[in-house]
């Protein structure tokens, strides 16, 4: 089984920790390649960085379907382009945040998110509205630090972090967390044994689903919503891209 993980952002050090995850909780014979696009924004903050990353990651998932991933992870909570992979390829698309609230409901009676940037916080309560969690949700924390930081060795972000996530336990009476963002990915395992309580990364959480339902045989529904794009002309820059017919 291959399993391709792509960081929608340019980050090279981000992928390479986003890796180290996955592999440490992939099973006996999956494989893990995880993979950034070249062009785009160093980090996903909002929607126009959003926006500006989907090219990129659409090229990557189209290439890794090519070389014959059974399954794609997108590793950024919020869970850029997931539909339009979807309706791109029939294997399982996961993304992060989607499989770190469906983990968070099997474990615990209602969850916290700790995120980065408080500009995140209303995206992820829309997506935990979207995905059918608005109830277990208990609350969306904002640690007040950049993607960025989290790649810099001793400036303090994972201490922020840390703050948030026991604050969530202590004051929303969360029974699990959610790291809300790839980058946190390296801080789950220690969290979990210092709190004693769930504290999920939807990378780690999203590999095994993946694992999940390849093994089940389940593939994404091509009829209505996730249908294949309509063959038609795309101009300028994205000519290359245009759906073609099957």
């Amino acid at each position: 089984m291959k399993i391709l993980v792509i960081n929608p952002n340019t980050t090279d050090s981000m992928t390479d920790k986003i890796r180290e995850t996955a592999r440490a909780v992939a099973a006996p014979g999956t494989e893990i390649v995880a993979v950034n696009p070249l062009d785009g924004p160093v980090s996903i903050e909002g929607h126009y960085d959003e926006a500006y990353c989907l090219p990129g990651l659409l090229d990557e998932a189209r290439k890794g379907a090519a070389d014959g991933a059974d399954a794609l992870v997108i590793a950024c909570f919020d869970d850029p382009g997931l539909e339009a992979c979807r309706e791109l390829l029939d294997i399982p698309v996961i993304g992060i945040c989607e499989a770190a609230m469906a983990a968070a409901s099997m474990v615990g009676h209602g969850f916290s998110v700790v995120t980065t940037l408080p500009r995140a916080v209303p995206i992820i309560e829309a997506l935990a509205f979207k995905y059918g969690f608005e109830r277990q949700c208990r609350r969306v924390r904002s640690a007040e630090i950049p993607v960025l930081a989290l790649e810099e060795e001793g400036g303090g972000a994972a201490a922020k972090v840390r703050e948030e996530v026991i604050a969530a336990i202590e004051q929303d009476h969360a029974e699990a967390v959610l790291l809300g963002c790839a980058g946190m990915t390296d801080l789950a395992e220690a969290l979990t044994k210092e709190t004693g309580v769930p504290v999920i990364d939807g990378v780690a959480a999203a590999v095994k689903f993946s694992e999940a339902l390849v093994g089940l045989g389940l593939k994404t529904c091509k009829r209505l919503a996730y249908d294949s794009p309509r063959p038609k002309t795309y101009g300028g820059a994205f000519a290359a891209a245009a759906p073609k017919a099957e």
